[in-house]
């Protein structure tokens, strides 16, 4: 049995790398977008250049969300080795996931909304879809956290463990 968790814990931590290499990779493509964006201010004028820039804020919003991600499998896994059984660690978990998915879709929605508002008028549609799955999902969020809370009160002793563990991690 001890020999399984070991390698479940390897997994996550390969896991979590694999999430920062690909965080890593996108704010490498990032830079290579912004320097041809800055550098080449003589080919085609302002317009590709801003587009250009507005694909790095969203090459970068995902590049956050992947470190993000990594960071989360990292501390929930492997350092607390969490049994998400218990309400309390289900919340904490989703609710960091959820954080990441949602401020994710809200700025590539805007980043859709000003790629449409400079000459890509037929990308309005898609911005207007990721804001409502955005709103979505955020509402989801809220009910689920409010249906989670009388389940919490069942076991206080999750709740309990799971700010020890925290001072643990943070300390």
């Amino acid at each position: 049995m001890k020999l399984l968790i070991k390698l479940f814990g390897f997994g996550y931590v390969a896991i979590s790398l694999l999430f920062w290499l690909c965080g890593l990779a996108l704010v490498g493509m990032a830079g290579f977008e912004i320097w041809e964006a800055v550098t080449r201010a003589d080919e085609g004028g302002t317009q590709p250049r801003f587009v250009r820039i507005l694909e790095c804020i969203g090459l970068l919003t995902i590049a956050v969300a992947a470190f993000e991600l990594g960071q989360t499998v990292l501390e929930e896994e492997v350092q607390r080795s969490a049994n998400i059984s218990t309400p309390t660690r289900v919340r904490r978990f989703m609710s960091r996931f959820m954080i990441v998915v949602i401020v994710s879709l809200a700025i590539e929605c805007l980043v859709s909304a000003f790629q449409s508002l400079h000459g890509h008028p037929e990308l309005l549609p898609h911005a207007a879809v990721i804001g409502l799955c955005a709103a979505a999902l955020l509402l989801a969020w809220g009910g689920f956290i409010r249906l989670n809370i009388p389940a919490e009160h069942l076991e206080p002793q999750a709740m309990e463990d799971a700010q020890a563990e925290d001072d643990k991690i943070d300390t």
